[in-house]
């Protein structure tokens, strides 16, 4: 009996053990969960929820169930090749149309940094009454000394602490405000396309499934290592990695989804239109209290500072990988990729009129050029050449490509619409 009792209580801590397992494969997700709760989210959601009110909440459900799948399938890339997307187009596609490609996602990054730099600058004008010019200057700054003294562990912990606590701000701002949540339920599940929401759904699409996003999920897992651990390393965390991504991109959808929630709950429903975040600030605080205004300043500027350290990393990884390298913050081709993107972000802002409309326009361009990292994605991941028995099997590949069509047909219609 005492053997027994032995042997069952080692089984299960080693069940128990197991099950702990997946901690150590928690990370990755939440590192890209960032980049899709930027402040350019915050200008697109604001807009959605404060014009349509819980009308557009489909189009979050609908970029979240693209992005599992997607985050999903260039993880596998990372954890099998031990290249990231980068890497692999400059190593299995030809010069002439992947360095395009990559090319334009290096755009994207310009695009989205400018996106998060702007975002943290209008946060600390909201806080401190800074110029945004001089507050662009200050976070690009902070950045790069972020970016270029952390490794991966510290800035990875750094940021899930911000996520978590950009969660907890909505949650809290949740909890003052009247939800329909039988319209809320409808708007999440219904697709519906009101009069001139086009450019606002395809802003909220290219805020949620940002290119940029799908490099750094690759360079993030293959800096790892899995691959160089054997068959059954690789094995395990192909295991976990799914959970990792379904876990991470859940988060981003309950956050995304609570600020069209307020801005329908507070802007929509007193019949007031957003149209710049300061003006949501103001907004709030007599809807809210004091305290909703200033949460939302500091949530903004942990938003724009974290968001901004993670599209630094995937242009340095995109930079990079046209050189066949990986990230290494001490590397001048990351240096160089990290420096171009945050800088021409930067020298853009100075000519931006309207920060709440450069903050739109920045995601809708993003999924102008989504279409083409997808396409290059899936190929990759299809490819034996490339993944030998972990290629896409024939059903997956054509559910992911047919994610790029979708994309590239509402691109069609905006462009057709806009005539």
């Amino acid at each position: 009996m005492i053997q027994h009792l032995k042997k069952w209580l080692r089984q299960d801590a080693h069940v128990r053990l197991e099950g702990l397992d997946i901690f150590k494969y928690i990370g990755p997700g939440l590192l890209v969960t960032v980049g899709f709760i930027d402040p350019g989210n915050w200008a697109s959601n604001f807009a959605a929820g404060s014009e349509y009110g819980y009308t557009l909440l489909w189009v979050v459900t609908l970029s979240t169930i693209m992005l599992i799948a997607l985050q999903h399938n260039v993880a596998h890339l990372g954890i099998v090749t031990g290249l990231c997307l980068s890497e692999a187009t400059q190593k299995y596609v030809r010069p002439i149309i992947g360095r395009p490609i990559i090319v334009s996602a290096i755009l994207a990054s310009i695009s989205t940094s400018l996106a998060e730099i702007l975002g943290a600058a209008i946060a600390l004008q909201m806080l401190f009454g800074i110029p945004i010019v001089w507050g662009s200057v200050l976070t690009t700054i902070a950045v790069c000394i972020l970016l270029f003294t952390n490794s991966y562990r510290k800035i990875e912990r750094a940021i899930i602490t911000f996520v978590s606590m950009i969660g907890l701000s909505f949650i809290y701002e949740l909890f003052l405000v009247k939800i329909d949540w039988p319209a809320a339920t409808q708007g999440w599940v219904v697709p519906s396309v009101p009069e001139g929401s086009l450019l606002i759904i395809m802003s909220v699409l290219g805020a949620v499934v940002m290119p940029h996003n799908l490099f750094l999920h690759s360079e993030v897992v293959q800096s790892r290592k899995i691959n160089e651990k054997g068959e059954n390393a690789i094995e395990q965390t192909l295991k976990y990695e799914f959970i990792d991504t379904l876990f991470s991109m859940l988060v981003g959808w309950a956050i995304n989804s609570a600020m069209i929630l307020l801005a329908a709950a507070t802007f929509f429903a007193n019949d007031t239109r957003v149209e710049e975040l300061q003006q949501a600030q103001a907004l709030l605080t007599p809807l809210l209290g004091n305290n909703a205004g200033n949460i939302f300043a500091i949530a903004l500027l942990l938003a724009g500072v974290s968001s901004t350290i993670t599209s630094g990393m995937a242009a340095g990884s995109i930079f990079a990988g046209l050189f066949g390298e990986s990230y290494d913050s001490h590397d001048r081709h990351s240096i160089l990729g990290v420096l171009l993107s945050l800088g021409i972000a930067l020298l853009a802002i100075l000519f931006i009129g309207n920060p709440f409309k450069g903050l739109i326009y920045s995601q809708m361009l993003l999924s102008l050029q989504l279409p083409f990292t997808v396409f290059l994605q899936v190929y990759l991941t299809s490819s034996k050449r490339v993944m030998g028995k972990y290629a896409n099997r024939p059903l997956n590949a054509a559910f992911l490509y047919s994610l790029a069509v979708i994309v590239s047909l509402l691109n069609i219609w905006l462009f057709i619409d806009s005539l």
